[in-house]
């Protein structure tokens, strides 16, 4: 305690040191376990098979680069895939949807991370071409599974042309609908997936099926502003056979990656850095590096996607490996509000100190005050005090600054001292 006393400054670094540690473990304790990604998380895809499927597994090995390990989980489609993020104590994390089946009413809780294909509505038929939905009255037509966006998408085109009553529908998967199309089960699929998906390079390929030309689909897209209309190139399907023999006009619904708007940033970012790698090449109805895109069909961006699609992501996700710009972040959340705390203390530790000092030699300069004055008076006890005090005087430690604040007060305790001497010393 005496050496504190003597070195104030060891005092007010110690307190300084003891606030700043103090400091630290709040904010780690603020951030928690919830500063670092998880290493697991669950994708939520579509039925086994199917072009959501065969997709995630694509994830799976982007994500496994960085450590990440993506969990699939086989759906019957976009709903349930919705549904499943909407749980709040669901697993599901993120998951492939198509546009058009929510709201951001509907699904606070979650966000997107933007579209990353076209999913047409292909309706392969027997029979002659159809080129309008009343073509398909009477017919027994394949329109997905309960919980799929091929569903969602047919009742509400059928709604619309009032065939709802006229069309028998049954549920199956793409799988199970091209083989009730073959063995003649049914007249039509109606599939809504991507152009790459392998039912729909079959059955275009197949000369016993037709594709159903959508002659008004710019009416469809200006009624539901959430679909596209897309042209199938003459003979893509087959070029010897010329399958399709002719252009074919298509509504599509654009598909996104959504996610809880709880996910991790970090994991948002691998998500939407595997989107570029896998979705960003060319195909029948998209350009080198259209997908994945900052567009907004049912749900808004999450704060992620937009600073990606901005700058693709802070310095640190670009120049540094995932794990390590995690750290540096975590790091940074942990430095900056320190830095609150050092700067002032930084700044007020001097003026502590010079209070410190200047309380203790005016205490010093006080009491000199008091000898001096009871010198007249008490000449022999005022000068055991003085010595007492000239004492006290040496054995004070202040810092360097200050030593010539000191060495004043020795001089001036010298000149008490004097006085006291020459008022004792007899008269000649």
């Amino acid at each position: 305690m005496t050496a504190i006393r003597r070195r104030p400054r060891l005092l007010l670094y110690g307190l300084a040191i003891l606030a700043m540690i103090a400091g630290a473990a709040l904010v780690l304790y603020l951030l928690g376990r919830t500063a670092f990604p998880p290493r697991r998380i669950t994708l939520a895809t579509g039925p086994e098979g199917g072009a959501y499927n065969e997709l995630g597994k694509r994830y799976v090995a982007e994500l496994a680069r960085e450590g990440i390990q993506v969990a699939l989980e086989s759906t019957s489609g976009d709903l349930t895939n919705l549904s499943l993020l909407r749980d709040p104590k669901g697993d599901v994390a993120a998951a492939f949807v198509t546009g058009g089946i929510t709201t951001e009413a509907d699904a606070p809780d979650v966000e997107s991370l933007g579209t990353i294909a076209y999913q047409p509505l292909w309706i392969f038929c027997r029979g002659s071409e159809p080129g309008r939905l009343k073509d398909l009255k009477g017919k027994r037509v394949s329109v997905g599974g309960q919980g799929g966006g091929t569903r969602q998408l047919m009742q509400t085109l059928l709604d619309a042309n009032e065939l709802t009553e006229n069309v028998r529908t049954v549920a199956l998967t793409p799988a199970e609908a091209r083989d009730a199309l073959d063995k003649r089960e049914i007249d039509c699929a109606a599939v809504l997936t991507t152009a790459d998906a392998p039912v729909v390079k079959e059955l275009l390929a197949d000369e016993r099926f037709q594709m159903m030309d959508f002659e008004r689909a710019d009416a469809y897209v200006a009624l539901y502003p959430h679909l596209r209309k897309l042209v199938l190139p003459e003979g893509v399907g087959n070029l010897p056979a010329n399958r399709p023999p002719h252009d074919i006009q298509l509504v599509a619904s654009p598909a996104s990656l959504l996610v809880r708007g709880d996910l991790h940033p970090g994991i948002q970012y691998l998500l939407l850095e595997a989107a570029r790698r896998i979705q960003s090449g060319a195909g029948i109805f998209q350009k080198t590096g259209e997908f994945p895109a900052p567009e907004v069909v049912d749900l808004p961006l999450s704060a992620q996607a937009e600073a990606y699609y901005k700058s693709g992501g802070n310095f640190l996700q670009r120049h540094l490996p995932f794990w390590l710009w995690v750290f540096a972040a975590r790091l940074l959340l942990v430095i900056i509000p320190l830095a609150g705390i050092i700067y002032p203390l930084a700044k007020g530790i001097p003026f502590l100190i010079d209070a410190w000092v200047n309380r203790r030699l005016n205490a010093l300069y006080t009491e000199l005050r008091e000898i001096e004055a009871r010198g007249d008076s008490d000449a022999a006890n005022a000068g055991k005090d003085l010595a007492n005090l000239e004492e006290r005087i040496r054995a004070t430690r202040v810092p360097n600054s200050y030593a010539r604040h000191l060495y004043t007060l020795e001089q001036h305790a010298g000149v008490v001292r004097e006085r006291l001497e020459r008022s004792t010393s007899p008269s000649p």
